[in-house]
């Protein structure tokens, strides 16, 4: 790619950035799209004005100011402290942030380096032959290390390089390790008793013939934790009653908008269109369908909690409560029974982040299913390397030229061939990579983790390893799919393969990052999709007391993207320093996006308190692994064998120090420890409340399939407890 191409991409992404952000400064605000960009305000306002909190207030006066585009969402965005975000959005939303403060600090210094040291050096080697006079036709690779000299010394910058920014990533690894260490043990001793911190889940509870699971688990908890048992709450099988539940929720709302529709006069549309006539009618039959669902899911309620036993409903599995965090702990962490296949214990998830019908699953259908999506991810894998290939040969205008020959002349036009070659290749990869992301979470529920916060983790790292080999490896490596698996199975040539193959690609990862990174970032602010989808729903319902969904980060789509473009700045920083600028610039517009995002438009649903960090370190030690097996190979091919045997020793203090850092810090991301734990026990015993918690805590755990339900005649709107139920 030549330098004009890739300018013709910037400029068009600058374009699409740019619009985007002016029209996300525009449309957020006019009231009437709150719902799309601040959901969580309209939310807490709509549960005060149901509350009785007081009525909602909106300006419906005209303001001249609301047509015009500003920037003052920018500044309440990087005014609000880590503390204040961690009080609004939790634990992960500030670890989520903190990938983007670690990656701008490493790539601001990493991008120093090498654009004023680097760059220059390579771009005054004269390895390819090159005209200084003519730098829009100039190649890309003429800003690569390809263009330094082989044997030159100029490589020993290089080298120096390679170890002053691993000394710098290390150092900043480990900075952020241990602050964000320090949160969540911080995090755990400000808050709260929590039912999490006091409950255990257990699995393959023993069957006692003529007697039922609950009787089997109170009896053993009671000989065993006589001290410290407080109640437990066995699972049952109620896909049935859910079933009938999400029946009923469907019937609600069409049974509310109905009800809203009929007792406003008919407008001219409804005269119109005629869509709305004659519902009125349908209200009582409405009604009717609600009590009879209802009446239904009392009786199937009853045949699982009656006073008979019935083992038939019961799951081998239940939710044991202790008196003492230091008592579940205990459990928690031993072994319960002579057999290591019974009375398996792991930590409770937090009652609104369970996945009830994973329960359901035996061990060997859990493990079935894990064989099966190994399969499925290995295949998707292979079968992804089909639009790989098709954006290979847009990157390349000689071999689209051979594929389709009535294309030349087209191609030949000097603009076609530089959106062809800069902005289309990267733009057609991302649209295949947004189906990805909700396969692997879809694959991930079948694995059969009993919480939304296990299941999107184990998501989150199939995204990640599956965009590192389809968009790294697939792209850097020609051949087959067997052909690349072959590579890594012959591992002395891997680093002479790799550097061979991975400076070529510069030019294409310094595209894909304009394209899906900034773009993405401005479409992300902007949120077109949800804007239209609104408008669209808003022309079929007119109720505006309908219950306000607000959505959730997604963690498991997110973080991926975020560490792959660290992978590939960590790659490059030596290879074609050119890319660290627009990574730079692509992490801080995310910092201040996404800290926008949090605070106005996304709640969490669920809380990890940080656990998704050891991912992100996990990440960038192979991202300086794969930058070090690189080196070895680039110096050996420029013909500097001494900087090659002197890089060896990069990846082996790179790994002894992710040894330390997994011994110094996984544990604290895994448990608590017992000093914390027992401090905040001798504090509750203090608590005025405690008792009441404890009365909490024994129906905390409550399937909310079990829960009583009933409909709200007289109400319009959908805050009935039928749904709330699912809460």
């Amino acid at each position: 790619m030549i330098l004009s191409a890739l300018l013709t991409s910037v400029g068009i992404n600058l374009g699409l950035c740019f619009l985007f952000f002016t029209l996300y400064s525009v449309l957020r605000k006019q009231p009437w799209n709150s719902a799309v960009y601040a959901p969580r305000q309209l939310a807490k306002q709509r549960r005060k004005s149901q509350n009785g909190g007081g009525d909602e207030e909106e300006d419906d006066f005209f303001n001249f100011d609301m047509l015009l585009p500003s920037a003052g969402w920018v500044r309440r965005a990087w005014q609000v402290s880590e503390d204040e975000l961690l009080c609004r959005s939790g634990l992960d939303a500030v670890v989520f942030i903190r990938i983007f403060v670690f990656s701008s600090r490493v790539f601001a210094i990493g991008g120093a380096i090498g654009i004023f040291v680097l760059l220059p050096v390579n771009y005054l080697g004269n390895q390819l032959s090159i005209d200084f006079y003519d730098l829009p036709n100039k190649n890309l690779e003429t800003f690569s290390i390809s263009n330094v000299n082989d044997g030159s010394n100029w490589l020993w910058v290089h080298f120096s390089a390679a170890y002053i920014f691993t000394g710098v990533v290390c150092y900043l690894l480990y900075y952020e390790y241990n602050h964000i260490s320090l949160r969540r043990i911080a995090s755990f001793h400000s808050s709260p008793p929590h039912p999490r911190h006091y409950t255990i889940v257990v699995r393959g509870i023993p069957s006692s013939g003529g007697r039922s699971f609950s009787e089997t688990v109170q009896a053993f908890l009671t000989d065993n934790h006589p001290s410290t048992y407080l109640s437990h709450m066995v699972v049952h099988r109620t896909s049935k009653i859910r079933s009938l539940i999400k029946d009923a929720e469907k019937l609600y709302r069409t049974l509310a908008r109905v009800k809203s529709q009929s007792s406003q006069q008919i407008n001219k549309r409804d005269r119109l269109l005629g869509l709305f006539r004659g519902r009125d009618t349908d209200v009582s039959h409405y009604e009717q369908k609600l009590e009879d669902l209802e009446r239904n899911v009392r009786t199937e309620q009853h045949s699982l909690t009656g006073e008979l036993p019935n083992t038939s409903v019961e799951v081998p599995a239940a939710f044991v409560s202790f008196k003492s965090r230091f008592g579940a702990a205990v459990a928690l962490h031993m072994q319960q029974g002579v057999d290591p296949t019974e009375w398996l214990t792991e930590e409770a998830p937090e009652p609104r982040d369970i996945h009830w019908s994973s329960f359901s699953s035996s061990f060997m259908k859990r493990w079935i299913s894990r064989i099966v999506v190994v399969v499925a991810c290995v295949a998707l894998t292979i079968l992804f390397l089909i639009p790989v290939v098709l954006v290979q040969g847009l990157a390349n205008l000689e071999q689209l030229e051979t594929w389709f020959p009535f294309l030349k002349g087209i191609l030949d036009l000097t603009i076609v061939s530089q959106i062809v070659t800069g902005y289309l290749p990267s733009l057609i990869l991302q649209l295949f990579l947004y189906l990805v992301p909700p396969v692997m979470l879809m694959l991930s529920s079948m694995e059969g983790y009993l919480s939304s916060s296990s299941t999107e983790k184990s998501a989150c790292t199939k995204v990640l390893w599956f965009t590192i080999w389809n968009i790294f490896f697939a792209n850097v490596l020609s051949g087959s799919a067997f052909y690349q698996v072959n590579i890594f199975l012959e591992p002395k040539n891997i680093p002479k393969i790799l550097a061979e193959a991975v400076p070529g690609q510069a030019t294409f990862f310094i595209s894909y990052v304009v394209t899906s990174g900034w773009t993405k970032l401005s479409s992300e602010i902007s949120q077109l999709t949800s804007l239209l989808w609104s408008y669209v729903t808003g022309v079929f319902s007119s109720n505006d007391d309908e219950e306000i969904d607000v959505p959730k980060l997604p963690y498991h789509s997110e973080i991926p993207r975020i560490l792959f473009f660290g992978l590939l700045g960590t790659t490059y920083f030596f290879l074609a320093p050119l890319i660290l600028p627009f990574l730079l610039i692509y992490f801080c517009i995310g910092y201040i996006t996404f800290r926008n995002q949090l605070l106005n438009v996304y709640e969490p649903k669920y809380e990890t308190n940080g656990r998704f960090w050891p991912i992100v370190h996990g990440s960038t030690i192979f991202s300086l692994i794969l930058m070090h097996v690189i080196a070895i190979g680039i110096f050996g091919l420029k013909k500097l064998p001494l900087a090659s045997t002197l890089t060896v020793p990069l990846p082996i203090l790179t790994l002894l120090f992710n040894e330390y850092c997994r011994r110094r810090f996984e544990p604290l991301f895994q448990y608590y420890p017992t000093e914390s734990i027992v401090k905040k026990d001798k504090e509750d015993q203090n608590r005025p409340n405690m008792a009441e918690f404890y009365e909490k805590l024994v129906t905390a755990y409550r399937d909310p399939a079990l829960l009583p339900v009933q409909y709200a005649r007289n109400s319009s709107s959908l805050s009935s407890p039928l749904l709330n139920s699912q809460v």
